[in-house]
Formats: structure tokens, sequence, C-alpha cells
């Protein structure tokens, strides 16, 4: 079966990991502040806070936010369930608005729509890692006084009008599974603009201790003493997988320039055949793309996916509207509240797309596709 997503790990990765077994340090080290700057260098923030998955950097961000009952989070639901659920845990309202029907991206005429004098965030997901429309979201909560936090699981090593993600909104956050742009087996970060959330995220992933004597109540008690103001949870990333994570940065412009390869091959493979729709790029956006979501139109999604399986090509599907889980449901959300993101999620498989995958997989998919298509 061909996957449809897999890491690519070298020796150069293996080395780095040894080294670190090798060492005193298997978590809370060098490693792990030396990722950290690193990410901070790549996305010009002032700083970076690597957590254990995508998942956790989305719950420490909303943590260090502030988010908690009575606030709402517009969000789009077209995503993995943790862009939404991270903030639900914290006892905020979601309210979901839709997304555009090229990029699958939020709406911004739709978060204008949705915003309300309780909304706390809006939660953009760089869908397949295309880039949010950054500037149509921030004109749509104009004058409101709300945190843009863009869910950059798909995209680390992309570009909008030239600024890096991880530059463009108030907070982002990157996952690092393995199938992501870069991984660290399982992983994530949060970066920010305001030093003070990123103390707080800091903080907040570190069980709530909090050791600096500026911040403490108590400072007379000796050198091991340390306050939890908060509580916070343990979601500490160790020096292992840390480490594993700086080499792969070395190599994220090759995945980067390899990814764009393949989805171009895709595009100019499939682009005459009627019956599909292909992703886009918007002006002034350069993709690190995560996924090739291609779409059919004619409701025959099912038949196709069944048909790539067969043939041994491990598709997927990318999402599941996340207020159609019994989660949402349950809570009183209703199908049918976000038709274009219905439509997408209908229509949707995603092809395989990873840096090792060779020129002559990608065109046995475009083959099968094109043979049950008819072009």
């Amino acid at each position: 079966m061909l996957p449809y997503g897999r890491q690519s790990v070298d020796d150069r990765d293996v080395a780095a990991v040894v080294e670190v077994l090798g060492s005193d340090w298997l978590t809370t080290g060098p490693w792990v502040r030396a990722f950290e700057q690193e990410l901070a260098t790549l996305t010009g923030s002032p700083g970076a806070v690597s957590v254990t998955s995508g998942t956790a950097a989305l719950h420490t961000a909303y943590a260090a936010i502030g988010v908690g009952a009575g606030d709402e989070v517009v969000a789009t639901p077209l995503t993995f369930v943790a862009t939404a659920s991270s903030a639900t845990i914290l006892g905020a309202t979601v309210v979901f608005a839709d997304v555009t029907p090229d990029t699958g991206n939020l709406d911004p005429d739709a978060v204008a729509a949705a915003v309300t004098d309780r909304t706390r965030v809006v939660a953009a997901v760089d869908y397949g890692g295309h880039p949010v429309d950054v500037p149509g979201l921030r004109s749509a909560v104009d004058g409101r006084d709300v945190v843009l936090l863009e869910d950059a699981a798909h995209s680390i090593g992309g570009s909008l009008d030239g600024a890096p993600v991880g530059s463009l909104s108030d907070v982002t956050t990157f996952s690092f599974f393995p199938t992501k742009n870069l991984t660290t087996a399982e992983g994530g970060a949060v970066v920010a603009r305001d030093e003070a959330l990123l103390t707080r995220a800091a903080t907040f992933r570190n069980i709530g201790m909090v050791k600096d004597p500026g911040r403490m109540r108590a400072t007379d008690e000796g050198p091991w003493f340390y306050e939890v103001h908060e509580a916070g949870v343990n979601y500490r990333l160790p020096d292992v997988l840390a480490a594993l994570g700086s080499s792969q940065l070395t190599r994220l412009a090759t995945f980067s320039r390899r990814r764009r390869e393949i989805h171009a091959r895709y595009t100019d493979g499939l682009r005459d055949l009627d019956a599909l729709v292909l992703p886009p790029t918007r002006p002034g956006a350069e993709p690190t793309w995560h996924l090739y979501s291609l779409r059919i139109r004619d409701g025959r999604r099912r038949a196709l996916f069944d048909h790539l399986r067969e043939n041994g090509i491990g598709v997927q599907v990318n999402y599941i509207p996340v207020y159609w889980h019994p989660l949402y449901a349950d809570l009183g959300y209703r199908r049918g509240m976000c038709p274009v993101a219905e439509e997408y999620y209908a229509q949707e498989i995603s092809l395989p797309l990873f840096p090792d995958l060779a020129d002559g997989d990608v065109d046995q998919v475009i083959e099968l596709i094109r043979g049950f298509v008819g072009g």
C-alpha cells in the first residue's frame, strides 16, 4: 500500500537523537531551548514554546490567551477536531463559521457574521498548507479585542506576501506529527507576537510552575522553591524529540520544495478533467503543501476512494465537519450550519503527498484517477 503520508528520517536525524541519549539531558535540557530558538528565528517571533503535540499546542495557546467560560471562539469546521475541542475543554463556546469554496480556509465574510461581543478568538486553519487570508480575517474583526489564532499544523515553512507562517497572526500553533511537514515523532509548538503570552504558555505547559523570583509571592524560601499560581499541565517536549526537530529543520526547505513539486505534478496530470476540482494557490501565497485535496463533483467520492484503496493507494479524507461529531451534536450543533464546508467534505480525497514520494508513484495515482473518471 502506497501510504497517504509518512515521515522522512535519515542518518542525520538518527545521529541527533543518539547524541541526546548519550548526554545528561533527556528532557528540560539544551536541545529543547535550541529547537525553540530555531523555531522563533524561522517564524520571526520573539520566542517559541515547544509542546508534546499539535493538540497540546492548541490547548496551551487557548489557555495562554485566557479563554474560558463565557468566551466564544469562532472556528472553521473543516479541520481536525482539536482546533475546536481544545477551546471546548476550557469552557468556551465554539461558533463555527463557513469556509471559502476554493481553498477550504475560513471565510472572512462568514467570520464577520459570526463574531459577537463575546468573541475572544478567531481560530483559522491553513487547510492543506495554504495560508489563511490574514488581511481579510483582520478586517472581519476590525475594532474588536479579538485574538487571531492560526492553526498552522499543515503549513510550517510556507509564507504569505513574503512573510513566513508564524509571523502572520497574533498566535500560531504547529504540529510535528510524522505526516506533517517536519516531525519530532509527536510534538508541536506555539509562537506569538506577545512575549507575556509566551511566558504564560511556557508556564502552562510546565504544570504551572513559577520559579522566576520576579513573579513569585514568596522570595525567601530557598533556591528549591517554586509556586503554582494557576493550574497547568505537563506538555514538555523532551530533548530527544527536540533534537530530531532541529535536525529536520535543516531540511525543511528541501521538504517544502519537494512537496510543491509533487503538488504541481498532480495538478498537471489532472487539470483537464472537468469532473475534478483541484486545489488552487491564491496570489501572494507560497504554501508548503501538507495535503493534495482533490475534489470530485459528481457524487462518486466514495467510489473513487474505494477504487484507489483497492489499487494500493493510501488515500484519506480531510475532514469530517467538526460539528458532526457526537461531542458537538450532543451540544445542539446541527448539520447544515456550514454548507460550503459540508460540500467540500462530501467531495474531498487527499492523495499521497510526502517528500520521499517518487514521481512514478505520483504518475500511478494520476493514471488510476484518470481511468476512473474516464479522461
